[in-house]
């Protein structure tokens, strides 16, 4: 699809991101040359990075300086194999993970280089693991302190740890319905009484 600015509808792999650089370029899919995807066009989509490979869908349009992605409608995570991104997460998670709850959560920390960090669910003291893997596996490279995440959370060996990781805005839609629904309130409950868990 192409509108009356030059503007097209695209879809391809991300090549490469660098949040710290800013910028990443996505695999023209029709030929020719990559399609810049800068950090403040992703900001706008609610993401602070992109993995690669990651499939996303841009509108693009020709620039002095080439092609350029203006505004991200989608993104896809990596295709996967369908086996668990690490260890502690069961094949049976990634099966159902669509059944767990997702929570709006904020990053603690995370630290690319050391491949793991930590987030909070929205009203809950508990520190969430997060995996670097488990950020490929949703779709992510590398998040920043204090980013607006949406979470699923299962209870791994070590305690709470993230099995998926989204946008802010599907944990916001779909996390304060189901918190409204558990009735917390001012109860202080065990953790495992309102966190996810795989059936069997």
């Amino acid at each position: 699809m192409t509108d009356e600015k030059g503007l097209k509808l695209v879809s391809g792999l991300v090549k490469w991101f660098d949040p710290s650089k800013g910028y990443g370029f996505i695999l023209n899919e029709e030929g020719g040359a990559d399609i810049l995807l800068h950090a403040n066009v992703l900001r706008n989509f609610g993401r602070s990075s992109v993995a690669d490979q990651s499939r996303v869908t841009v509108w693009m349009q020709p620039t002095q300086r080439g092609l350029q992605a203006t505004e991200v409608v989608s993104i896809e995570p990596p295709i996967s194999d369908g086996t668990a991104p690490i260890a502690d997460l069961d094949n049976g998670v990634i099966e159902h993970l669509e059944a767990l709850p997702l929570r709006p959560a904020r990053v603690k920390w995370f630290d690319k280089a050391k491949g793991f960090g930590f987030a909070n669910i929205f009203g809950h003291p508990d520190d969430v693991f997060l995996h670097v893997e488990v950020l490929r596996h949703s779709g992510f490279a590398d998040l920043a302190i204090g980013e607006a995440i949406g979470i699923r959370v299962v209870e791994g060996p070590r305690g709470l740890m993230a099995a998926q990781v989204t946008s802010w805005d599907r944990g916001t839609e779909q996390g304060a319905s189901s918190l409204a629904d558990e009735n917390l309130g001012d109860q202080v409950q065990d953790i495992k009484d309102f966190m996810a868990h795989v059936a069997e």
